[in-house]
């Protein structure tokens, strides 16, 4: 008979880590006395070993509280502070509490300790908010016992997902600056180590080859609309640029700004469209055409994914919600025969 394989335990980390118990306890904790030597070697024993401290694995897996956690990190976005509403909502109207645990970003180490968190205050299953690839890793060595489920992470190994449908969404955003009449459509892009961003820049990409349309090079910017001031001002010097997809509104917005101030006339000199549905889209001047994102669904397929596995049922490995165009000023040309949408 083949014994089970035991947990590693925080001893099993000091031992491969070469360090003290204490010295990894300090590490998870996220104290700042260690050198970051010490704490490069802890972390990487925790990755390795996929250590999780067994209060934490307990609380998740064998007692009932109707609460569920939420790991995410601090930042405030619109698309991520979304998510978290909309799984707020979903889980509310299932009759149970919700705890967050906040960390800068979501790695092996910050993950295990915030699980340790939310362990500790009896969550039964936990949603793990993860757009940056650097959580892909951390993902795939969570424990199988803990009920997870993961939000706009990638096809990998790891718990069962629910994701907005991104390249779809960048497709038809695409598409539809495409049928105004423009030759191609310039991007500016998200951090590249977003999943999101990604996925946006192939949908972008993908339609413009299948057009024949010229592929430039995109801009990279970090979601704040400083850095789609920035982009903008570069792409207004240009005046064959005719057409421009944002990988986000708050971009966008700041791109709109550069492009006002360069004397050049959205929708009439050039087409903007954004992503993200944000609410304020519709007061830009002019009105920002976006692809939406439906969270409040995506915190519905979040929660309940989440409780089937909580009860035993049936669950599909990835489910995905659709992002659709919401048509405004800013991507038609005026006199445009063409229908705009003031909302979602």
């Amino acid at each position: 008979m083949v014994a089970a394989r035991r947990s590693p335990t925080m001893i099993d980390v000091a031992t491969y880590a070469g360090v003290s118990s204490q010295t990894v306890s300090r590490v998870i904790n996220g104290s700042s006395s260690v050198r970051p030597a010490t704490r490069a070697r802890v972390v990487a024993a925790v990755e390795e070993l996929g250590y999780l401290p067994n209060a934490a694995a307990r609380a998740l897996v064998t007692r009932r509280s109707r609460t569920i956690g939420v790991v995410s990190f601090g930042t405030r976005l619109y698309g991520p502070t979304s998510m978290v509403f909309g799984i707020e909502q979903a889980a509310r109207e299932a009759g149970f509490f919700v705890s967050v645990a906040s960390e800068p970003t979501i790695d092996a180490l910050t993950l295990r300790r915030a699980l340790h968190r939310l362990g500790e205050q009896v969550v039964e299953g936990v949603v793990v908010i993860a757009p940056q690839k650097q959580a892909q890793l951390a993902l795939t060595r969570l424990s199988p016992d803990v009920p997870a489920v993961v939000v706009d992470g990638h096809d990998v190994d790891g718990p069962p997902r629910v994701f907005v449908d991104h390249f779809s969404g960048a497709r038809e955003a695409t598409r539809h600056l495409l049928a105004q009449g423009v030759r191609t459509v310039h991007h500016v892009a998200g951090p590249s180590d977003w999943v999101e961003a990604e996925e946006r820049l192939e949908g972008w990409s993908s339609v413009l080859r299948e057009a024949g349309a010229v592929v430039h090079e995109p801009l990279r910017g970090d979601w704040s609309a400083a850095s789609g001031y920035a982009a903008g001002r570069e792409l207004a010097r240009d005046p064959a640029v005719e057409a421009v997809f944002v990988a986000n509104d708050h971009m966008a917005l700041g791109l709109l700004k550069a492009f006002a101030e360069a004397g050049r006339d959205v929708p009439s000199d050039c087409l903007v469209v954004g992503f993200d549905g944000s609410p304020e889209a519709e007061f830009f001047r002019p009105a920002l055409t976006t692809v939406h994102q439906d969270f409040s669904e995506l915190g519905q397929r979040s929660v309940h994914l989440l409780l089937a596995q909580i009860t035993g049922g049936p669950a599909p490995l990835a489910t995905s919600v659709t992002a659709g165009l919401v048509v405004r000023a800013s991507s038609v040309r005026r006199g445009a025969p063409a229908l705009l949408g003031g909302g979602p």
